[in-house]
């Protein structure tokens, strides 16, 4: 099993002292890019705890669970596998919220077929703790390690990791939404501003009220099998001469 990339400097870790300062984490969700690369750097980090080792970041969305996120010299396929046999340490951790420890994955009778399938892999020894997220989604951080026993002494500092990830994943979630929400709000503004367009075109030239005129427009839509908006941006580009622009709002035709 290959050891996972070197942390790069000034990230506030110590590759020997096992653990990650709650500041550190939440300087690190300010400085990354959105949700998928403050995961990936969570899980860089976190490697460190199962040094060598690697980590993975197990979320329930979208009604299943999948890996978000995984550090260099992860065994590839080793969460998939548990994620089809609906059985592992990490679906367990995840499922259940509780924390499931696999020591030497070569005497471990529970989660068939995966023990057998990790050590064909290189990987002896397992720790999957869960996240306490919040609205719905669930999740667990995952550390494999090619040595027997590997987290004898390390156990409680990858349960400190993860209690103060379960926090700064919950914020970095949080801010997705929000994020999701306001280019959600921006598409359904812009839809309005391009229909009202179309719909102050249509009351002009059919000389009717805009109700009338945007029954019409929906009655293109059914008829041509085509969203509103589209008939409604083929009909301003038409007359305009260019398509509207996104991102920009023009006042609506008077009637």
């Amino acid at each position: 099993m290959n050891s996972p990339a070197e942390t790069p400097a000034g990230h506030g870790l110590s590759p020997c002292a096992h653990t990650l300062d709650t500041g550190a984490l939440y300087r690190a969700l300010a400085e990354c890019d959105g949700l998928d690369g403050f995961l990936q750097e969570l899980t860089e980090r976190a490697a460190h705890v199962a040094r060598p080792g690697a980590c993975s970041v197990t979320l329930h969305r979208a009604r299943r669970l999948r890996t978000v996120a995984a550090s260099a010299g992860l065994v590839s396929g080793l969460d998939q596998l548990q994620y089809e046999a609906e059985t592992g340490p990490c679906v367990t951790a995840a499922h259940e919220c509780t924390e499931q420890h696999a020591p030497d994955l070569a005497a471990e009778e529970r989660w068939a077929p995966f023990p057998a399938a990790a050590r064909e892999r290189g990987v002896r020894s397992m720790l999957a703790l869960p996240l306490a997220l919040d609205h719905g989604v669930y999740g667990a951080l995952n550390f494999y390690a090619g040595e027997r026993d590997a987290f004898h002494d390390r156990r409680e500092s990858a349960r400190r990791l993860a209690a103060q990830a379960s926090g700064a994943v919950a914020v970095a979630l949080r801010i997705e939404r929000e994020r999701e929400v306001g280019a959600d709000l921006r598409a359904a503004m812009l839809s309005r501003g391009v229909i009202d367009q179309a719909i102050g075109i249509v009351m002009t030239q059919r000389r009717c009220d805009a109700r009338t005129a945007l029954e019409l427009l929906r009655r293109r839509s059914q008829n041509e099998n085509v969203k509103l908006r589209e008939v409604c941006v083929r009909l301003v580009t038409r007359v305009g001469g260019v398509p509207p622009r996104r991102g920009e709002f023009t006042e609506r035709l008077p009637g």
